[in-house]
């Protein structure tokens, strides 16, 4: 059997036109992020309860990455086997992003809360399927030596995508004249617009990538691996067999991104309540002042400040990692972020926590990319889609646990004061860091 060939590495250009779907993903998620305990505290949760709201995210990922990309990996149509599918999700979690703000048109039939909770889930489920494909579709498409440069490629995308998202409702606010306070139970002007500008930017980037990447055919894709392509008769129950067989790799670095996720899922529920009340000085439910939508208005901005640190950083990491290695520059990194998380709670003054945020940056360019690449190399090319999605197990788990216990921790532990949210992300990123070491044979792509 004659050797597989070399898969044919893509200029710079090529990875741009592959990921930048991403972005606009990225623009959904961080508006998300950055506004979705606002806009439910708006609609009347309370701080104990976000976290269970936020359970949406990591349950539906669970759920439905494994299955598309259990799917995505026995599609052949004219447009592919993952463009299909980030199509779809992407055009959902457009119309999603649209109507979320609007949930208390809703109230004569369910509580508005209910609605953007439902919102939510939505918004998750559909992101959902249009990012687990943009993951395998890397790995379809680069050399083995390439991934780390492909996967950076998406880091840097998603952080531009995030620093527009983050920022774009405190720009409409102070530069463009729309509204940052609204009656209470109504999201603010400012808010809503953004939305709509995140599902114009989630469109138009899901299709630069559909019409400028073509997708390798079975037959091309035979030529370049060793193994072919499999085709099981078991359907779903197949997922359940490639879990028991995953790669000694994938567990090392489950338990990573166990402690790493953990640490993130608490920074974005709880972080517009953490400083509103201890650097902004609000009173928990006084969600319809002006200091709380500093507060929000802020933390859009800090989360910007993260994700440009992490787009610009995400270029520098395929040189750092080949002059260092991988496990080294993700640990570090890792430590960054954790120290960070922990630092907020000694500031006082909103612009200094610009600071910690660069550390976060680090972190998160760093997990965007780096965990992929490692992961990429140990497991088969036919089954990329379905690993990678149970990849995601070890992302979704922690933030359901942190769900369920999060919230009731700030609640009776810490008498509600929400920034020891932000002190228990960092210890658990620096947990994080310390478990990189356990990971074994990885050396410099």
């Amino acid at each position: 059997m004659a050797s597989p060939l070399q898969k044919p590495r893509l200029n710079t250009y090529q990875l741009f036109n592959m990921s930048v779907g991403f972005l606009g993903i990225q623009f959904g998620l961080a508006l998300q992020n950055s506004n979705a305990s606002r806009i439910l505290q708006t609609f009347g949760a309370d701080v104990e309860h976000l976290s269970l709201f936020w359970l949406a995210a990591p349950i539906t990922g669970m759920i439905i990455q494994p299955i598309i990309g259990h799917y995505s990996d026995r599609t052949w149509t004219r447009l592919g086997r993952r463009r299909p599918y980030f199509l779809v999700g992407a055009l959902i979690a457009a119309c999603t992003l649209v109507v979320m703000p609007h949930a208390g048109m809703f109230s004569t039939f369910l509580s508005p809360m209910l609605i953007g909770a439902g919102m939510l889930m939505i918004l998750d489920a559909s992101i959902n399927v249009a990012m687990e494909p943009f993951r395998a579709l890397v790995a379809d498409k680069l050399p083995l030596e390439q991934r780390s440069a492909g996967f950076s490629m998406q880091s840097f995308l998603i952080g531009v995508g995030a620093v527009i998202g983050s920022f774009l409702p405190f720009l409409l606010a102070e530069y463009v004249g729309f509204s940052k306070t609204a009656s209470p139970g109504v999201v603010p002007d400012n808010v809503v617009y953004s939305f709509y500008f995140g599902a114009f930017i989630l469109v138009i980037t899901i299709l630069w990538t559909v019409f400028s990447t073509k997708e390798y055919t079975p037959e091309e894709l035979l030529k370049y691996n060793s193994e072919p392509i499999a085709h099981e008769n078991r359907g779903l129950s197949s997922i359940f067999f490639d879990f028991l067989k995953m790669p000694q790799t994938m567990k090392e670095l489950g338990i990573v991104q166990f402690f790493s996720w953990f640490a993130l899922f608490s920074m974005w529920v709880f972080f517009t309540p953490a400083i509103a009340q201890h650097v902004y000085k609000v009173m928990p439910h006084d969600t319809s002042s002006v200091s709380y939508a500093n507060a929000g208005n802020w933390t859009g901005i800090l989360f910007g400040v993260y994700n440009a640190v992490a787009a610009i950083f995400a270029l520098f990491l395929p040189s750092i990692v080949k002059k260092t290695s991988i496990k080294w520059t993700h640990a570090t990194c890792l430590i960054a972020g954790g120290i960070g998380l922990l630092s907020v709670y000694f500031i006082q003054d909103p612009n200094l926590l610009i600071l910690p945020m660069i550390g976060v940056g680090l972190a998160w360019g760093s997990i965007l990319s780096l965990p992929y690449a490692m992961l990429s190399a140990t497991i088969p090319p036919y089954k990329m889609g379905v690993y990678i999605g149970l990849f995601n197990f070890f992302i979704t788990i922690p933030q359901i646990l942190n769900g369920f216990l999060g919230g009731w921790i700030i609640a009776h532990v810490f008498d509600g004061q929400a920034i020891f949210a932000l002190v228990i992300a960092g210890i658990t990123m620096l947990f994080a860091a310390v478990s990189v070491s356990f990971i074994k044979n990885q050396s410099n792509e």
